[in-house]
């Protein structure tokens, strides 16, 4: 039987319920083969990131050539990246290796307010990485640092979408709604000058730690399965969902995302708006 292998270069967390932990759970879960590069060690649990620690930039690397070697990787995704020489030596693993889809999620700060991404690394990010990207998936902070101005409406959150998918031909663009308020939680997917809105209730939960790694390694599995990015995208925004309605209790006041038994998908409902 073969099985579709999906590469996650991102940060390792201690406490399971992100970074590379919680994207070899998605990959898992959709039936692909999961393979790491780990760019940082971080002590953390639901509550705190207690410290982190970057590797050097050659380990990442070694670690990218290692499974290029011997697997046929068919996505890739990037999380926790953390500076801009370890983002400029993935890039060149990238551009050298050429995977069919790159899922860039460009992690800024942990959900407890952790800075995971230096402020002179944006640069890089933006000129090394996102033009090699098939979809980036920022949230509304992430996403007004990469447009340059602040986010408080879902029109300035389309805008940006549409105006971030305008930089790059061929780039799709999932702005995700999850910091805004209100019954429903909306994303938007811009790509060549078309606008979605995907939206799902939302869900009050213990926790919402990892939901951000657990949409893009989805995403990242999806395309690995041959899905098309709009299709990849609503089932990982079902797979976030499931997640968060199985939420258990892993500690005396800890909380952590499970895995869905089924993906809601009827709850995501898709509307494309007018340019």
């Amino acid at each position: 039987m073969d099985r579709p292998t999906v590469l996650s270069i991102a940060g390792s967390d201690s406490g399971g319920g992100a970074g590379i932990q919680a994207d070899l759970a998605a990959f898992t879960w959709f039936g692909t083969h999961g393979t790491t590069a780990i760019t940082a060690v971080t002590a953390q649990n639901p509550e705190a990131v207690r410290a982190v620690v970057a590797l050097e930039p050659g380990a990442v690397q070694a670690q990218i050539e290692a499974v290029f070697e011997a697997f046929t990787v068919s996505a890739v995704k990037t999380g926790m990246l953390f500076s801009a020489p370890i983002i400029r030596r993935v890039a060149a693993c990238l551009r050298q290796h050429r995977p069919n889809g790159l899922v860039v999620d460009p992690v800024m700060v942990a959900t407890s307010g952790a800075r995971l991404l230096q402020p002179d690394a944006v640069a890089a990010l933006l000129e090394e990485l996102l033009p090699l990207a098939t979809l980036i998936t920022p949230n509304l902070p992430e996403t007004a640092v990469l447009i340059g101005r602040p986010i408080g409406t879902p029109d300035e959150a389309r805008a940006a979408a549409v105006a971030l998918a305008q930089r790059q031909p061929g780039l799709w663009v999932l702005v995700k709604g999850g910091h805004a308020e209100g019954p429903e939680a909306e994303d938007f997917l811009a790509h060549e000058g078309r606008l979605w809105g995907l939206r799902a209730p939302r869900r009050a939960a213990r926790t919402t730690h990892g939901t951000g790694c657990s949409l893009s390694a989805a995403i990242a599995a999806g395309l690995a399965l041959g899905q098309a990015p709009l299709e990849a995208v609503r089932q990982g925004k079902a797979y976030v969902l499931g997640r968060l309605g199985a939420v258990a209790r892993v500690g005396p006041a800890a909380w952590a995302l499970s895995p869905p038994e089924a993906l809601p998908l009827a709850a995501i409902h898709v509307n494309e708006y007018r340019p």
